[in-house]
């Protein structure tokens, strides 16, 4: 046997009363949402909600030594008569412009000496010859690094 409806008949008059208790839930739906919110506001306020433990995490790099701070070289008043190394460190695409840099180099300051030279690897590799000739003979240097 079918219960009559509480609305006084109107349900079975309008097709449209689902959608009306649903507008109906939808306008309760944001006080019920805001009330959650300040209960766990208030909650985690008081410390309710979170437990005080504490968490202890060690740095995957271990203990890092201090970094050693070397001072840039002094600057001489003028180039002129001294040599000057430009190091290309072989960076992709970048010999066309390494030359051209250096014949400009050479075409506006000619008492300079200037001297081209390669790294022997790329640019994460050492090359302590290269370094040793440039500390030796060299007044300074000029390291491409390419970009």
């Amino acid at each position: 046997m079918e219960q009559p409806a509480d609305d006084g008949g109107v349900a079975a008059k309008n097709p449209d009363s689902d959608y009306i208790k649903g507008v109906e839930c939808m306008k309760t739906q944001p006080k019920s949402i805001l009330i959650a919110i300040l209960t766990a506001a208030i909650a985690s306020s008081f410390g309710w909600a979170a437990d005080q433990t504490k968490i202890t995490a060690m740095n995957p790099r271990g203990i890092q030594p201090e970094i050693r701070k070397i001072p840039m070289a002094m600057r001489p008043a003028s180039l002129d008569g001294k040599t000057v190394y430009m190091v290309d460190t072989k960076y992709p695409n970048t010999k066309p412009f390494v030359e051209e840099l250096f014949a400009a180099l050479k075409a506006k300051y000619p008492k300079v000496i200037w001297v081209l030279r390669e790294k022997y690897a790329g640019y994460m590799d050492d090359d302590p010859k290269l370094w040793k000739e440039i500390k030796d003979k060299g007044a300074c240097a000029i390291v491409l690094l390419g970009h």
